[in-house]
């Protein structure tokens, strides 16, 4: 918000606090984290700023170990007996359904990530299938030519990783690009780049490149050179 209005330490600010204007200078800024969903303020003034004006203490009391519904409802009948005046609300089951929400989109955005990875490895098994042809007439005319088996495969498998190295790299970088438009531009929440996961990602893609790869090759490394060399 400081940064949104343009202020700095030292900048006056004026708040309208029960129809009465209250002018504050800023002393610092700080880092709300609303996320742990504690009781926070946007903006504290000192404590002498409204020693006279009408107010209300707010606490949270949390159990150390997880307790039961009755357990929870006998102590808020307890402080309602004790204290009339105090008003107690409890919010654990409020707190229950956002982390019920929360869960239930990222197993969407986990769903969503899983179908867009299959339909990516499909995309990469159909593009090594159209080429199927030209490398069994590569396979043929170098076996003709007194090329090996394992040289061949090995030639083949390094052209498949250059591939999915090549590939998964394009992929990180967009969607790395993509995730801090989102989450900075949209969502306004700080991005974090996760190398580990990367790292796996590129490793995963080109296991799979190399693997779907080198299956079409074995097949044709298998074929005969004469049939195929008679059809070219």
């Amino acid at each position: 918000m400081g940064r949104g209005f343009g202020l700095k330490l030292g900048d006056e600010v004026t708040v309208n606090v029960l129809g009465r204007n209250i002018t504050a200078r800023i002393a610092n800024f700080r880092h709300i984290q609303w996320d742990n969903l504690g009781i926070n303020f946007i903006v504290v003034f000192s404590p002498n700023t409204f020693r006279g004006a009408p107010h209300s203490h707010l606490a949270t009391l949390t159990y150390r170990q997880p307790a039961s519904a009755e357990t929870e409802i006998g102590l808020l009948q307890q402080v309602a007996a004790a204290f009339p005046a105090v008003t107690t609300v409890r919010v654990k089951d409020a707190l229950e359904a956002v982390g019920q929400l929360a869960t239930q989109i990222a197993t969407g955005i986990r769903g969503a990530s899983v179908v867009t990875l299959v339909a990516a490895i499909l995309v990469l098994a159909g593009a090594l299938a159209a080429g199927h042809r030209a490398r069994v007439y590569d396979a043929v005319i170098l076996k003709t030519l007194g090329a090996p088996r394992a040289m061949l495969i090995r030639t083949y498998a390094t052209e498949y990783a250059l591939l999915g190295t090549v590939t998964a790299l394009f992929g990180l970088a967009s969607g790395c690009v993509t995730a801090w438009v989102v989450t900075t531009q949209v969502m306004n929440i700080p991005f974090a780049f996760a190398p580990l996961q990367a790292l796996f990602i590129i490793v995963l893609a080109i296991v799979l490149t190399v693997g779907f790869g080198l299956v079409g090759t074995w097949r044709a490394l298998g074929e005969k050179p004469a049939p195929v060399l008679r059809n070219m």
